[in-house]
């Protein structure tokens, strides 16, 4: 405890050095905890704005698929229903879902606008989207559900549930809205219109599929889930594109991981800079302190136990720099995902947390490594060279 007292009172003594050394930590640790904070947060925003990832796989026609105006009018290439039963045999008891994706004009009161338009079968449509209010549209009925962004969009215009509208010059009737679902690899409904297959397919006169969404029950199964389908559609050419969702979402989940380390590695590089800091106001101390040194090793004071001081005045500046750099990181933390992300909930997430602790822990560490050197070289002075020292 009193070579601690005697490492407090120095940097008490050199209040202004030591506050410049202080300094350059808390940045330091501010700096890269609030680029850790904000790439984990960014890397939680797509994950949570990417829904129903991990157990779909997405089947797709190989040339030419069907694209987001395979109705409407023009021809396209689809997935034919005789190769939608082909899928179904492959994939075994878990569910296919097919698709088509097109777009036209929908009219609501006066106002007239694009809309994106979803076909499906009426028996799948539960599997696959959940509904915020109201019900499942059947199979027969001329009659549509629609996405929670376009209900937003459109509720000036008087797009409601129960609402009629003009789709292709045929009215539909809303009977359901469904819930938001964010950014997805298989249908995007949020901003679209959702009617049963047998309306789109006789207004359009369409009988292919834009694509067959497969639902996998247990996602251990899906490699072998995706190699069953890929075996029987692809024997002689491929006829298919088989998607893992899955997949996808790791890459896009390493990319921003390297984004992430990116941000961090800038921020470790004014950390080290501060190091450097701490390292000079050291040096200096020894220096400074010679004399006293011969003094302290005179009275019997061992050579570990002067490193002990050196260490100890290189560890109060690091900690009072990374409690203050943390402090200051989480409120950084705050408005930054406020700012850029429009959430700063992401910052409350163990895994942020987590940056602005390993933040405090690298800048304590980085004062305690830089101090070792000055330590040692303290402790290596000659007792009498020191005591003649001016």
């Amino acid at each position: 405890m009193t070579f601690f007292d005697l490492a407090r009172r120095n940097t008490e003594r050199h209040m202004f050095r030591s506050a410049l050394a202080i300094i350059g930590i808390v940045i330091g640790v501010v700096a890269i905890a609030s680029m850790g904070v904000l790439g984990n947060s960014i890397n939680l925003m797509v994950g949570d704005v990417v829904s129903d990832v991990g157990d779909t796989i997405i089947v797709s026609p190989a040339v030419g698929g069907g694209g987001i105006f395979g109705g409407g009018g023009g021809a396209s290439t689809g997935l034919s229903e005789r190769q939608v039963e082909d899928i179904r045999r492959a994939i075994g008891t878990n569910r296919a879902i097919p698709v088509i994706s097109g777009a036209d004009r929908m009219t609501v009161g006066d106002t007239t606008g694009g809309v994106m338009i979803y076909a499906m079968h009426a028996e799948d449509i539960p599997y696959l989207l959940e509904k915020e209010s109201g019900a499942y549209v059947k199979e027969t009925a001329a009659a549509c559900m629609i996405g929670k962004g376009l209900a937003d969009a459109w509720k000036d215009e008087g797009l409601k549930l129960g609402s009629r509208i003009q789709v292709g010059g045929e009215t539909l009737r809303v009977v359901g809205i469904l819930e938001e679902r964010g950014m997805s690899f298989d249908v995007n409904p949020d901003n679209a219109i959702v009617v049963p297959y047998r309306w789109y397919s006789d207004r359009y006169d369409v009988d292919e599929y834009s694509q067959v969404i497969v639902k996998v029950r247990n996602v251990n199964d899906i490699d072998a889930v995706k190699d069953a389908i890929d075996e029987r559609m692809n024997r002689r050419d491929d006829v298919v594109n088989v998607m893992d969702t899955r997949r996808i979402l790791e890459s896009i989940t390493s990319m921003y991981e390297s984004v992430t380390l990116f941000l961090m590695g800038i921020g470790a590089i004014s950390l080290l800079v501060a190091g450097v800091s701490i390292l000079n106001v050291m040096m200096m101390s020894v220096t400074e302190r010679t004399r006293e040194i011969g003094v302290l090793r005179s009275i019997g004071t061992r050579r570990n136990e002067l490193m002990r001081i050196f260490i100890y005045e290189s560890l109060i500046l690091g900690s009072i720099g990374a409690i203050v750099g943390g402090l200051l990181s989480f409120g950084g933390g705050y408005l930054m995902t406020g700012v850029f992300l429009g959430d700063s909930s992401y910052l409350f997430n163990p895994t942020s947390l987590l940056y602005i602790a390993f933040g405090m822990s690298f800048g304590v560490g980085t004062s305690v490594l830089c101090g070792l050197y000055p330590a040692w070289k303290a402790a290596k002075l000659n007792p009498i060279q020191a005591l003649r020292h001016e």
